[in-house]
């Protein structure tokens, strides 16, 4: 848990969860922040398996899933290209629209070059709003909604200085809803009613933003099972394994898929745990299903 990207306080978070839901089960377990030279660590501790807490980038990007796979130690959630995939989510939405899936549309753009932002904005008919966001981020960060040129110029210098390849895309209003998959099982699906202007960092994992979750999400029966299959669909199209958590925009009766994460947060807050505990399936036993299901090769 931990590691060196921008979610690293989340990680702990997910960490700390775990480590107290397999201590509860009657684990042996040690927690080991992933930095500086924790290859060592682990090779030091000999675990039975991994449970991988970690978020973004290194976490959850197939980094660290090549060198557990490397150490031959079993490891949850996805594997190295599946987790590679879903993290970039330029690739993944090429494999998405291949497989029919519906998203947002979008362009990349690598530097400000202000013809060609206007052209391609005119060539994919982008309307304002538009969304800003780098292409392997979680968590929201780094994610702008720009109403004009000027905003999106600004954010756009913001985020190169930071980033190396941005996603320009349009903004889909309507209804989140996050679908959660374990395994073969497609979970449910929730709605988030954020106070503020979007579902972003605070908006997730601070109580005080006060996000509204709706569980299950109020779609009739047939868009609810459509949303469902195509979770599981974005799922199998990856090659993910263990849980993953699809969020999808619900406007004008379509669904958008804006990205899959291959390491959904396990945090107070968090939604798979929530839409798990509204199955039956207690944190608890969320956490010992995923260390049952851990491998290499994956």
């Amino acid at each position: 848990m931990g590691g060196v990207s921008g979610e690293r306080e989340i990680s702990f978070l997910t960490g700390k969860a775990c480590f107290k839901a397999l201590k509860n089960k009657g684990f042996k377990v040690k927690a080991l922040d992933a930095k500086g030279n924790f290859i060592e660590k682990l090779k030091k501790l000999r675990p039975n398996l991994v449970l991988n807490a970690l978020h973004g980038k290194y976490g959850e990007d197939g980094f660290v899933q090549s060198i557990l796979e490397s150490l031959k130690i079993p490891y949850t959630h996805s594997g190295v290209l599946s987790s590679s995939l879903a993290m970039d989510k330029q690739l993944s939405r090429i494999i998405f629209k291949k497989k029919k899936i519906k998203v947002p549309k979008y362009f990349l753009l690598k530097n400000m070059d202000e013809k060609y932002l206007i052209k391609k904005i005119k060539d994919k008919k982008i309307k304002f709003p538009i969304v800003v966001k780098p292409v392997n981020e979680g968590s929201s960060l780094g994610v702008h909604i720009c109403k004009n040129i000027y905003q999106l110029k600004n954010k756009f210098n913001k985020l190169i200085s930071k980033y190396e390849k941005i996603l320009v895309e349009e903004y889909i209003p309507g209804k989140e809803i996050q679908a959660a998959v374990m395994g073969e099982k497609v979970l449910g699906a929730i709605e988030l009613v954020p106070k503020r202007e979007f579902y972003d960092y605070t908006a997730k994992y601070s109580s005080k933003a006060k996000t509204k979750h709706i569980m299950p999400a109020p779609l009739n029966k047939k868009k609810y099972k459509e949303v469902l299959f195509l979770a599981k669909k974005a799922h199998k199209a990856l090659g993910c394994r263990g849980i993953t958590r699809s969020d999808f925009r619900y406007y004008k009766n379509k669904f958008f898929l804006l990205e899959t994460n291959t390491q959904p947060g396990m945090t107070r807050l968090s939604l798979v745990p929530e839409i798990a505990r509204y199955n039956g399936i207690s944190f608890e036993n969320l956490v010992l299903w995923m260390i049952k299901d851990a491998s290499c090769n994956r």
